[in-house]
């Protein structure tokens, strides 16, 4: 399941770079990305009102341009921007202020998560607003083409409020023999049928009132010259411009009506069981998720899985397996009595549409049905049967966006439930964990995010030239649903692809400092080293929110070594060579790790602030050789005359730890001293005696 966040187009109005990043950094933080612009004067803002906005924060006031300035200018340019107003001290009279100007919401300064809060709902607020526009012009073009097919229509059909007609296409003014459609216009519906129906018509228009649902008369209609015919009308409750009324479509009574009412009821229904097919079944739905919306009137969908249908397909046959199927479409009409409809949903599965109820209230008659169908002996041609049903169940509300995704979701529980008599109602918090279950690298990132559940695992980092500190490289480890370990490759690659590295970055890096912070507070001089991705790299954010952080932790700057690799040092060379200098002036440590590989690795080293280089592994492998060794020891010369601190990992073997000693390596890392352990209690002690 990838998992697509919109980018957030934000205004600012904010003298100070700094807070405006800090601001922006809200947002990246939590998962949104952000394209931004300043505002900095009242020429700035209309030349960025030329374009479209999602989000405009206010701070308290701005010397170039007030806030209630910007609100007039985007209410005279008739933009749908969210305003949200920062005020300083929680003063309520300028909340008030803010809000009488026309702010969405107004509140103090330096509450930010409220503040994130607050433009998360704006802006799907926006994104409704959004969409209601479009689906106004939908709705535009779908009345004019309707209009269209009105007056094309070979059916009569007429719109009537109040009894009078308001609206009658070509087909229905012919039909009683008027010459234009404007003779019948306010004239009573009344008057066009036969003296001797309209008592009767009176009554049906009265009952069908009170009802407000669909009927049908046969009555007889009257014709302009008096002539009378024999007339079949359908009333359904519509809307003709904006008003709500009558639509009336009339046929004239012939001997195919009654045909026509076969083939309508043949092209509704399964031929094998005699309840509704898939096709009409979805319509039916439809109509039930329009309803939901315009009346909030809840519906629940069934889906009624048969159990091993292969199996009872190879027992009984296709012959056997229908009369299986119609005797228990016999017992789910006898069971859903009154209003549920019920229909074949494909060769093994039901459907049940229960309006007016939600799958809560509609739990207890299905875990009925369960115990029904246990006990029920099926009889195929002097054969007995058991069968077993998987229910999955879910809900049609006013916020159900499509009628198939309520399918879909009953689907997916029933599916959940195995082979056995079972029942699963929809939970939309297990929609992620669902996706996880099926495999979805992104969903199972997302999860962990969201519930805080990756692992941390710390490796040492051990000195041969004597070190006062105790150094850890952190490692990020994901479990799959099944236990399992997911390859960090995998799940980082997944992450990257669908724009979660930046977040996994923080959230790496925040929990690091938060279990750093309690293993320094037991006299451990603790240093770790940690990750950073390329999309770190670009985020101009980081370093601010970092340096809170660290704040915040009261933790020493140089207690969090930030390591990156050199392939993503090339790619992102200008963006690494910033954050280099800015984590020099925040008195961090920076690593580059994977160094060696590049064509002129050197040359990437003149353009970045780095105190730690890790050596690749390949530098490592089979030093055994000759050759291998003298390469390895050029490398860390040439590092070492420029004053860079050596890190040599996959030290798998005692043999190679002479090489390293005489090429002056100054740290090493591998299984051989401890592997990635979730717990920092490497004895560092022993490694001095």
């Amino acid at each position: 399941m990838a998992i697509e966040k919109k980018t957030i187009r934000l205004l600012i109005l904010e003298d100070s770079q700094n807070e405006a990043e800090r601001l922006v950094s809200l947002f990246r933080n939590s998962g949104r990305a952000t394209r931004v612009h300043r505002i900095i004067s009242a020429d700035d803002l209309n030349e960025a009102l030329q374009q479209s906005w999602d989000l405009l924060i206010a701070a308290p006031d701005s010397e170039h341009l007030s806030p209630g300035e910007a609100l007039n200018s985007i209410r005279r340019q008739s933009k749908d921007i969210p305003f949200i107003q920062l005020v300083q001290d929680n003063d309520s009279d300028l909340i008030t202020e803010a809000l009488a100007l026309g702010a969405q919401d107004a509140l103090p300064q330096g509450e930010d998560e409220r503040l994130v809060l607050v433009a998360n709902r704006e802006l799907a607020n926006l994104e409704q607003r959004r969409a209601r526009r479009a689906a106004e012009v939908s709705l535009r073009e779908a009345e004019k083409r309707c209009q269209l097919l009105l007056d094309s229509s070979v059916d009569a059909i007429a719109y009537v409020h109040d009894g009078m007609h308001i609206y009658a296409n070509r087909a229905y003014v012919e039909m009683f023999g008027y010459d234009d459609g404007d003779e019948l216009e306010g004239m009573p519906m009344i008057d066009l049928i036969a003296g001797v129906d309209q008592a009767g018509f009176k009554d049906f228009l009265k009952n069908y009132r009170d009802d407000e649902g669909s009927g049908e008369l046969t009555c007889n209609g009257c014709k302009v010259d008096g002539q009378s015919f024999q007339a079949r009308m359908n009333f359904s409750p519509a809307t003709y411009d904006g008003e709500p009324c009558i639509q009336v479509v009339i046929r004239a009574e012939t001997d195919s009506a009654e045909l026509e009412e076969k083939l309508r009821e043949i092209s509704s229904q399964d031929l094998v069981t005699g309840l509704f097919n898939r096709s009409h079944f979805n319509e039916m739905l439809d109509t039930a998720a329009e309803r939901a919306v315009k009346t909030s009137q809840p519906s629940s969908v069934a889906y009624i899985r048969v159990t091993r249908y292969s199996s009872l397909l190879a027992e009984v046959g296709i012959a056997g397996v229908d009369l299986l199927l119609t005797d228990l479409a016999n017992l789910l009409r006898a069971h859903f009595a009154g209003d549920a409809q019920l229909a074949r949903y494909g060769d093994d599965v039901f459907g049940v549409l229960q309006q007016g109820i939600t799958p809560e209230q509609a739990e207890e008659s299905l875990q009925n049905l369960l115990k029904k169908i246990d006990v029920h002996l099926f009889d195929v041609s002097n054969r007995t049967v058991q069968v077993s049903l998987c229910i999955g169940v879910a809900g049609l509300s006013e916020t159900t966006p499509k009628a198939q995704d309520v399918v879909d979701r009953a689907h997916r529980c029933a599916d959940e439930l195995g082979d056995e008599n079972g029942l699963k109602l929809y939970n939309p918090a297990d929609e992620l964990a669902a996706a996880a279950n099926r495999g979805s690298l992104v969903a199972m990132v997302q999860q962990a995010l969201e519930n805080n559940s990756f692992r941390l695992l710390f490796q040492p980092i051990i000195s041969l030239r004597g070190d006062s500190f105790e150094h850890y490289e952190v490692l990020l480890r994901l479990l799959s649903p099944q236990g399992e370990e997911v390859p960090p490759a995998d799940f980082l690659d997944a992450a990257k692809e669908a724009g979660l590295a930046e977040k996994i970055d923080r959230w790496v890096i925040l929990n690091s400092i938060k279990l750093l912070a309690e293993h320094r507070t037991k006299g451990h001089n603790t240093r770790l080293f940690v990750h950073l991705s390329g999309a770190s790299l670009q985020d101009q954010t980081l370093l601010p929110w970092l340096s809170v952080a660290l704040k915040a932790a009261r933790l020493p700057s140089d207690a969090l070594i930030f390591q990156f690799s050199e392939p993503d040092a090339i790619a992102y060379l200008k963006q690494a060579k910033a954050l280099t200098q800015g984590l020099a002036e925040l008195h961090c440590q920076v690593a580059l790790s994977q160094f060696g590989c590049a064509l002129n690795p050197f040359n990437t080293l003149k353009h970045l602030s780095i105190d730690f280089v890790k050596v690749d592994g390949s530098f490592t492998q089979d030093l055994s050789r000759a050759e291998n060794q003298e390469a390895l020891k050029t490398q860390l010369a040439s590092l070492h005359a420029q004053a860079k601190m050596t890190i040599v990992p996959f030290v798998e073997t005692a043999s190679v730890l002479a090489t390293l000693w005489q090429a002056g390596v100054n740290y090493i890392q591998g299984y051989y001293l401890q592997g990635p352990s979730q717990a920092m209690d490497y004895d560092f002690s022993s490694g001095d005696e």
